[in-house]
């Protein structure tokens, strides 16, 4: 048996923004639904962080996760094994209060999961982990210890796995705990990677500018074989615009409608050259255009595979590793993780 696995999909991402929500749409209608009715899946797991805010949900978001994923879920009579994820959890200790199991109620197809608990899922007794937290950590361990299923899905914040591309999470469970079962799949972690028994399957689509050509999209479980197929979402949300003078008429600007652009410039004398080309970006009415200037004067020194456009977690771990306080830096970049986070969800 086929299932679908999907994760940390976000929906109200950047307080409902509605240029993300056309591109996540695009995804959904034109490769995850078709593909699902391609292969007849009638089981999809979804790991983890459906929603973004644990504070709240905006009316439209909600509208939107309803009409475009579960209604469709729904509609096509798929059954969801919908986990609680740390964004989908109101308390940071415990699941009680959550988004899946408040705004999802009315689908009888959703099998909501906000403690862990076994199910049998393709003729496989596997278990489900919501996010782990003080309040259901002891009741995890018990029954990672008694089950005798051979699959493991949920929303794990593990140690020695990418966090985003280049980042390594040290902080976190030891992965040992899971040493008995033949795989386990997580979300929460938005970059793909595995140590060939745990997956961490990424998240469906760019969210920020750290994901710039990582591999995005989702995966099918095949429960008889334990094979597992990656399908790649080919839209991407971010795009870099290298800039120099003597290349410019070579540019291809109609990629940058509705997203998010980066103009890198490593060579600008021709002034009027470069007003033009912001013009004619501007005019594909991209959803946000940054200008970053590598040099003022000629320098052919500069190599554009040199420059590295970060988001902002990027840049607050750097900052924390290059200070010198004599401190645990694995706390304090936690700390400021999780401060940055707060922020974000301020309405």
């Amino acid at each position: 048996m086929k299932i679908g696995l999907i994760t940390d999909t976000h929906y109200n991402f950047k307080k409902a923004n509605q240029s993300f929500h056309d591109y996540f749409a695009k995804f959904y209608n034109d490769i995850f639904f078709p593909t699902l009715k391609k292969e007849n899946i009638k089981t999809v797991v979804h790991l983890g962080d459906a929603f973004d805010n644990r504070r709240g949900v905006d009316y439209w978001a909600l509208k939107w996760a309803k009409e475009n994923v579960y209604d469709k879920f729904l509609n096509l009579g798929i059954e969801v094994y919908n986990i609680v994820g740390n964004h989908d959890s109101y308390y940071k200790n415990t699941n009680d209060v959550n988004a899946v199991d408040i705004l999802l109620r009315e689908y009888e197809n959703v099998i909501k999961i906000s403690s862990p608990k076994e199910y049998t899922v393709g003729g496989i007794d596997s278990v489900f982990l919501p996010w782990i937290c003080s309040d259901n950590e002891k009741q995890v361990v018990e029954l990672l210890n008694k089950s005798e299923a051979k699959v493991v899905y949920g929303h794990l914040e593990l140690s020695g796995f990418l966090a985003f591309p280049g980042h390594v999470h040290t902080d976190g469970m030891n992965k040992d705990i899971f040493n008995k079962f033949d795989r386990v799949f997580s979300g929460h972690y938005h970059t793909r990677s595995d140590d060939g028994k745990i997956y961490y399957l990424g998240n469906p689509y760019q969210m920020f500018w750290s994901d710039v050509d990582d591999l995005r999209g989702f995966h099918i479980f095949d429960t008889d074989t334990f094979e597992m197929t990656f399908i790649k979402n080919p839209y991407n949300m971010f795009e870099r615009i290298y800039y120099n003078d003597e290349k410019y008429k070579e540019f291809s600007f109609s990629p940058v409608q509705n997203k998010m652009v980066k103009l890198i410039v490593n060579k600008k004398e021709d002034y009027k050259n470069f007003e033009k080309c912001v013009d004619k970006i501007l005019k594909e009415n991209p959803i946000e255009l940054k200008i970053i200037e590598t040099t003022t004067l000629s320098d052919d020194s500069v190599e554009f595979s040199d420059i590295e456009c970060e988001d902002t977690w990027t840049i607050l771990d750097k900052y924390v590793e290059e200070s010198e306080f004599n401190l645990d830096k694995s706390i304090v970049k936690k700390l400021i993780r999780e401060v940055y986070k707060e922020a974000l969800e301020i309405e």
